[in-house]
C-alpha cells in the first residue's frame, strides 16, 4: 500500500467544507430580558455576580431564560449565552461555586430525571443578571 503525503496547502484546502460545517455560527446580538415570557421591564444595570444566601427561588422559563428571585421582592433575569439543552424540560439545575455568589462565569448544569435516576445533563453558561419586574405586577 502507498500512501501519498498532499501538500499542507491541499490537506487544508480539502478539510475547510469539513471544519464550516463542525463549527457553530455565532451570533454578536444579544438577546434582550425583555423578548422573553412572562413580560418583563429592566429595572436597573445588569450585574455579574448575586449573592446566592439571597436567593429564595429560581423560575426555569425555558432553554434559555432563568428568573432569579430574590429575598425582598427583587428580580434578575438571566438570558444564558446560549439555548441549554432539556433545561425548560427538566426545569431544575444545579452549579458549583465556593463563593457566596452566583456569577455570569458560572456553568449551571441541567439536572435530568431518567429511570428514576437524577444526573447532571448539560452544562450552560450564565449570562448577566439583569434586574426585572414582571409586568403584570405592576401597578401603574
Amino acid at each position: 500500500m502507498r500512501i501519498t503525503a498532499l501538500p499542507l496547502a491541499a490537506t487544508a484546502m480539502a478539510a475547510l467544507p469539513l471544519l464550516s460545517a463542525c463549527t457553530s455560527v455565532e451570533d454578536d446580538t444579544e438577546i434582550a430580558p425583555t423578548a422573553f415570557d412572562p413580560p418583563v421591564r429592566i429595572v436597573g444595570e445588569g450585574q455579574n455576580c448575586i449573592p446566592r444566601s439571597q436567593i429564595r427561588q429560581t423560575r426555569v422559563r425555558n432553554d434559555q431564560v432563568i428568573d432569579f428571585e430574590m429575598r425582598g421582592g427583587d428580580v434578575y433575569r438571566n438570558v444564558l449565552a446560549s439555548s441549554c439543552p432539556r433545561l425548560g424540560f427538566e426545569e431544575a439545575f444545579t452549579y458549583n461555586t465556593t463563593i457566596n455568589q452566583l456569577c455570569s462565569v458560572e456553568i449551571i448544569y441541567v439536572l435530568e430525571q431518567i429511570g428514576g435516576q437524577v444526573r447532571r445533563g448539560a452544562g450552560c453558561s450564565l449570562g448577566e443578571f439583569v434586574p426585572v419586574k414582571y409586568v403584570e405586577e405592576e401597578d401603574d
